[in-house]
């Protein structure tokens, strides 16, 4: 199973990105898909997560200007990021909870993608 991210790039302050994470593979079920971010010389950060019926769950530094959505026809998180800040600036990852058709849980990360916000 793989997750593959894509979206980043480089947008001014103010300005809005959206990610994307598609799971690709061979699985049985998706629970919750996320998404974390690593800003240089910081520990990996929850951004916001997603279960399978829709919950979501954010990160205080993002509440109330990034959305966190899925699609799951698609095995697909999205990330809508608007309001951007200097400090939002980090790779971010995605993550997936796969369940296999064994019924083991394990979790996967993406590659990760670059966002930078300049001021």
């Amino acid at each position: 199973v793989q997750l593959q991210a894509s979206g980043g790039g480089l947008v001014q302050a103010g300005g809005s990105l959206r990610l994307s994470c598609a799971a690709s593979g061979i699985f049985f079920h998706i629970n919750d898909m996320g998404w974390y971010r690593q800003a240089p010389g910081k520990q990996r950060e929850l951004v916001a997560t997603v279960t399978s019926v829709g919950s979501t769950n954010y990160g205080d530094p993002v509440k109330g200007r990034f959305t966190i959505s899925r699609e799951n026809a698609k095995n697909t998180v999205y990330l809508q990021m608007n309001s951007l800040k200097p400090e939002d600036t980090a790779v971010y990852y995605c993550n997936a909870q796969i369940v296999s058709f064994t019924g083991a849980t394990r979790n996967v990360w993406g590659q990760g993608t670059q966002v930078t916000v300049s001021s």
